[in-house]
């Protein structure tokens, strides 16, 4: 049994055996979230090694699902790395990095719209395959729900890889409903990180929202 296993527990919460793989994990993906809150381009390296701990961590829960998202998540992650480095001349902030943006409400519409038909096309997929395949996808217990809040993350990290303000929203729509989905499940220690994504969301927006009003000055 390695060190980096989902068998490797370190203590247990409320009942709920913690493992290494998993509190690095989290270390990694609260520490690239509050890097990203505070402007701070170096929040991409960690997110490399965020996704990585992820996908090795579903693989070895057998959760392929989402395991399969950590790809997606990786590519957003390269995206927003490359924009926040090169930007164009009048893209540029003070630290002649990608300056904060704003959506339009035409724009805020058709991200909310792409989220809707995600949410019914992922929903009527999800139990598809799992009636397909059901030893490797078991039944979602809410799958339009999960696949609302997949949409919704998915936008969230579009938005935040072009630095758009509107980026904390979608990320407190997100950490809100995973905090009542794994409260719902009887988790402990996940409700409790995802708290702490919440909180940094509130504190990355009034940051991001500074720097917005200085850069239209």
């Amino acid at each position: 049994m390695g060190i980096l296993s989902t068998d490797f527990i370190i203590f247990t919460l409320g009942g709920v055996g913690v493992s290494l793989l998993e509190l690095v994990s989290v270390l990694f993906g609260l520490t690239n979230v509050f890097l990203a809150g505070r402007g701070k381009s170096i929040n991409f390296w960690f997110g490399y090694v965020y996704a990585i701990l992820l996908f090795t961590m579903f693989i070895q829960k057998h959760l392929y699902s989402s395991m399969l998202l950590q790809p997606i998540s990786l590519a957003f992650t390269i995206l927003g790395h490359y924009r926040w480095t090169h930007p164009a001349k009048d893209e540029e902030n003070k630290k002649k990095e990608l300056k904060v943006t704003v959506l339009n409400n035409r724009q805020r519409l058709m991200f909310v719209g792409g989220i809707v038909l995600f949410t019914v096309v992922w929903g009527f997929f999800m139990q598809w395959i799992s009636g397909q395949f059901p030893d490797v996808f078991p039944p979602a217990r809410r799958p339009f729900l999960d696949a609302c809040v997949m949409g919704a993350m998915f936008t969230a990290q579009y938005l935040s890889a072009q630095k758009k303000l509107d980026c904390w929203g979608a990320w407190i729509i997100v950490n809100t409903t995973n905090i009542i989905l794994y409260v719902s499940a009887g988790l402990v220690f996940m409700p409790i990180v995802s708290a702490l994504y919440w909180f940094n969301a509130v504190l990355g927006f009034n940051t991001w929202k500074k720097e917005w009003r200085e850069t239209k000055c």
